[in-house]
């Protein structure tokens, strides 16, 4: 893997975006001290040796509807043949799933979820997670309170 050596207007620029994603050229070039080519160039650069891998806005799950966020950690039977091919095809094809991560320890997978309500999330858990063929085993975990939320990863000064 090759390693981009960044200076100090790339770090001005990564951290400007992460705080903002929205902020046009120019703006950025004037945030970053650069001209607004020598910011579209540097922007290009990073994106193409993707340390920005998206720019996206974050919507509000709980006034959109969903008001339980869940953890739940999967087990998979590992006699089922393909087992971690059909999970993964499984996990894709589900929207309410918003995050999947492969894990070491007694888990296989850890998944965060989110439902309009604790009912909703029981069916869902009961009735589509746990009756996947290649599913032994699922605990879940619902979340009280949100306690801390970082969407941008900490940059150098």
């Amino acid at each position: 893997m090759n390693h981009l050596e960044l200076d100090s207007y790339d770090w001005r620029l990564l951290r400007a975006l992460q705080t903002n994603a929205r902020l046009t050229n120019v703006a950025l070039s004037e945030q970053v001290n650069l001209s607004p080519s020598q910011c579209s160039r540097r922007l290009q650069r990073l994106e193409q040796n993707n340390l920005i891998e998206a720019y996206f806005t974050q919507l509000n799950a709980s006034q959109l509807g969903y008001q339980i966020t869940a953890f739940v950690n999967i087990t998979l039977d590992k006699s089922v043949k393909n087992s971690d091919q059909e999970f993964k095809n499984a996990i894709e094809a589900t929207p309410q799933i918003l995050e999947c991560y492969s894990v070491s320890g007694e888990a296989d997978y850890w998944l965060r979820i989110i439902s309009e309500n604790l009912p909703t999330l029981s069916t869902f858990l009961s009735e589509s997670l746990a009756n996947l063929p290649c599913v032994r085993d699922l605990t879940s975990t619902v979340v009280l309170n949100r306690v801390k939320h970082a969407p941008s990863i900490p940059l150098p000064n």
